[in-house]
């Protein structure tokens, strides 16, 4: 029983002042004499005020040999961790050698419990989950809108109906303004993610709207994105110089500076794709798609405009309004050509021969090119239409020079490889079936070789 230095005093008056003896304090209380007495003793040397409880002068500390705690807590730190009935036992086995008494079961696991949680963490996962539970966080937001921009891709956690027929996990790239979380443009794609599809995130983003509400515009100070090889490529490179834009990629493995776009993609995973069919949730891992590419993008457009008007937690605004503030003029392209030229055309060094130039397999040609003749020139060429391409003297446009065998046909580049495999796997079928007759033991022996007579070329032109 715990009582007070105050309820002490209540009891403890029965005796002295009205002479009531300690034995039948005893028997009413429930209190044994020998706590009387000792009651009785502190009153006596001390008064009232010494019936209060004072702490122990050990409070807090194990009375336990510190060398048994540290052997407690060198075991608890080690990886795997073993647990509190493998611990106990080792104690007391490691108590026994040293000849001191053995701790029980509940002090091993308050000794065990009473551990840092960092020192926890860092000794048994590691000092990457050390970073993202425990370090220390500064949480910026950019000072202004267009001051910085994030970028990153994820993979949607739905089917769709994919080109050839079948079933498709298709991803997504948003480009997101850091101060005002508004989107400020998207692409959803097939196959991984490249060069080109960060490019066409970029084109929406930077450009003008059709939709007047969709007001994110301009060209950003700062785009931060990871390590993709898409967003450290030469392309994504020359082209940020050209329109004066510092890339800035976060360290690797660490995706705590881009966590306003990640959460983002929270969203989408959580808000919209459950409610559309093929949704690849925890209980339907092979869902029937039914959607096709473009009704996806719909789907996640209308989302995107819901998304820049609704009132965001953080920053106490819509997105849209914390973009536009007071009204500002954000810096533009001079053109949405000069615009496609830098992000969806890949610049590449040829030779000019007397033919034309030689790219991907193809010849270009234009009356232009004829002073070029033998000079290195720039080319620059769009992945989804190798038809043409534009050449450039010294960063000055020179013409665009076509396809002498398709001057009326658009060309993608993915057309052009898979019809180049097309025509090795036809000519590997043709000289595996040639081989076993060439190589026929049935074949009479040739004791002489037969010399060819060598016939001499001739040209189309001749």
């Amino acid at each position: 029983m715990f009582l007070t230095g105050g309820e002490r005093w209540r009891v403890l008056r029965l005796h002295v002042e009205d002479q009531i003896p300690l034995a039948a304090l005893a028997r009413e209380t429930g209190i044994s004499t020998r706590t009387l007495q000792r009651w009785l003793r502190l009153y006596r040397a001390g008064g009232a005020g010494a019936l209060d409880l004072r702490p122990r002068a050990d409070a807090g500390t194990r009375r336990i040999d510190p060398g048994m705690v540290r052997f407690i807590e060198g075991l608890a730190l080690t990886r795997p961790r073993p647990s509190i009935a493998t611990l106990h036992r080792l104690t007391a086995a490691e108590a026994g050698r040293r000849g001191t008494q053995a701790p029980s079961y509940s002090v091993v696991r308050k000794i065990v419990q009473a551990l840092d949680p960092a020192l926890v963490t860092l000794a048994l996962e590691g000092p990457a989950s050390y970073r993202d539970r425990h370090e220390l966080v500064l949480r910026r937001r950019a000072d202004r809108p267009n001051h910085i921009w994030q970028a990153d891709h994820t993979q949607l956690d739905i089917l769709i109906n994919g080109a050839n027929g079948k079933p498709d996990r298709p991803w997504l790239t948003t480009v997101m303004d850091d101060y005002s979380r508004a989107l400020c443009g998207y692409t959803v794609f097939s196959g991984a993610p490249s060069a080109l599809n960060t490019a066409l995130a970029l084109r929406q983003a930077i450009w003008r709207k059709s939709d007047p509400s969709w007001a994110m515009c301009g060209l950003p100070d700062i785009l931060h994105v990871d390590h993709g090889s898409d967003f450290t490529s030469h392309h994504l490179e020359r082209t940020a110089i050209e329109l004066h834009i510092r890339i800035i990629h976060s360290t690797l493995a660490r995706p705590q500076g881009r966590g306003k776009i990640e959460r983002f993609f929270g969203t989408i995973n959580t808000e919209v794709l459950p409610t559309l069919p093929g949704h690849l949730g925890p209980g339907n891992r092979k869902p029937q798609p039914a959607l096709d590419l473009p009704g996806l993008d719909r789907a996640i457009g209308g989302f995107v405009a819901a998304y820049n008007d609704r009132p965001h937690s953080e920053i106490g605004a819509s997105p849209r309004d914390a973009w536009i503030a007071d009204g500002w003029l954000p810096r533009m392209p001079e053109s949405l050509e000069d615009l496609d030229g830098l992000l969806l055309t890949v610049p590449k060094n040829r030779t000019v021969q007397r033919d034309g130039i030689h790219f991907q397999g193809q010849r270009y040609l234009s009356p232009t090119l004829a002073p070029f003749v033998g000079q290195t020139v720039t080319i620059r060429y769009d992945p989804r239409d190798v038809s043409e391409i534009r050449v450039y003297d010294h960063d000055t446009f020179v013409c665009v020079a076509v396809d002498e065998d398709h001057p009326n046909l658009r060309l993608s580049l993915r057309d052009i490889e898979a019809a180049r495999r097309a025509r090795r796997r036809e000519l590997r079928r043709t000289i595996n079936d040639r081989i076993p007759s060439v190589t026929s033991r049935d074949e009479p022996h040739i004791t002489e070789p037969v010399r060819r007579r060598r016939r001499l070329r001739t040209y189309e032109e001749d």
